[in-house]
């Protein structure tokens, strides 16, 4: 055997060996394996699971009703039975409610706000403007507007799903009550009234009608 034939033995016996030595330290990629992460650089899942919020603060809730209270817990639970329940649009819609029905019992008419009112509120009212009427006065009103609107209180039957929410209201107005000769008898057609009412306004939550009733007044 030939010098040369000898020497290209030797080096492929050297590759082999190499061959081998590389596998045993390297190991073999068959399949799907984990990529490598570098070491200064968090896993995919651990940054994930950074990014997520547990327990955030429902703002519309508590930027209204002290947190932790009975009336944010109720809320919350109104929440949950109906998604779309926004307190800041409630109170917007109280708002809204309060001038109307406020005006249509100052000058009496109440058929345009009756379906807002619980029937036994709507019986007080209408016997109130009943008793002006057979005493000849005749009301005339101004709504100047709001300076004051606070959610009171909150509560949900979890049973039945019925839900009412206590509202203080503070508005200004001027009303002037005069009788058949235009004589004024009650009210200042110059000095606005503030007027301070606790209403309670209640709904089924989850039902298909949208409006909220008008259950109780108070001052």
């Amino acid at each position: 055997m030939s010098s040369a034939v000898i020497q290209l033995i030797v080096l492929a016996a050297i590759a082999i060996f190499l061959v081998l030595r590389l596998k045993n330290v390297l190991g073999t990629r068959e399949g799907f394996e984990k990529p490598i992460v570098p070491e200064d650089q968090p896993e995919p899942s651990a940054r994930k699971r950074f990014e997520v919020i547990e327990g955030e603060k429902d703002h519309d809730i508590i930027d209204n009703v002290p947190e932790g209270s009975d009336a944010a817990r109720a809320l919350a639970a109104m929440k949950r039975i109906e998604p779309s329940f926004h307190v800041t649009e409630f109170l917007s819609g109280a708002r809204g409610a309060y001038e109307m029905i406020v005006m249509a019992f100052e000058t009496g008419k109440l058929d345009t706000v009756r379906p807002f009112l619980a029937p036994d509120v709507a019986d007080a009212f209408e016997a109130a403007v009943n008793a002006r009427t057979e005493q000849g006065l005749e009301v005339q009103a101004e709504f100047l507007g709001l300076r004051e609107l606070v959610l009171q209180e909150a509560e949900l039957d979890p049973a039945t799903g019925e839900a009412e929410i206590t509202v203080r209201f503070g508005g200004e107005l001027i009303s002037v009550a005069r009788d058949a000769n235009g004589n004024v008898v009650e009210g200042d057609p110059k000095t606005p009234r503030k007027q301070r009412d606790i209403w309670t306004f209640a709904r089924k939550m989850g039902s298909a009608d949208p409006n909220w009733q008008l259950v109780a007044t108070g001052g």
